[in-house]
């Protein structure tokens, strides 16, 4: 449980990074960051693993690549479940995000230590 919040509270500080860095990336403050990361982590568990079983084929010959697609559909689909709250202007936008969040969540985990 206490991994998982910090996971919340790391994801909530890279989507608001990318709300600074991005103007198509629209967020309704720290409550909005807060439920993005919150929506994001449940569809992460639950919708990506079926998003990655379905497309497998496509993401073995895009070497992985595509993971970023799928990364990139979640983010959207946040956006549809949280309305005003956070907005992504559009697709490539959203591909660049979730890049951005992939490697802002990669360099913050690492100065968090696991016990």
């Amino acid at each position: 449980m206490k991994s998982w919040l910090l996971h919340i509270i790391v994801n909530t500080i890279a989507i608001l990074i990318v709300s600074f860095l991005f103007d198509g990336v629209v967020i309704g403050g720290i409550f909005g960051a807060l439920s993005a990361a919150f929506i994001l982590s449940i569809l992460n568990a639950i919708v990506r693993p079926i998003l990655v079983v379905l497309t497998l084929p496509i993401t073995i010959l895009s070497l992985g690549l595509f993971l970023f697609v799928i990364n990139a559909i979640t983010l959207l689909l946040t956006d549809a479940i949280l309305g005003s709250i956070f907005e992504i202007a559009g697709f490539f936008t959203a591909i660049l995000a979730a890049i951005v969040i992939s490697l802002l969540n990669l360099l913050l985990n690492s100065f968090i230590k696991n016990d």
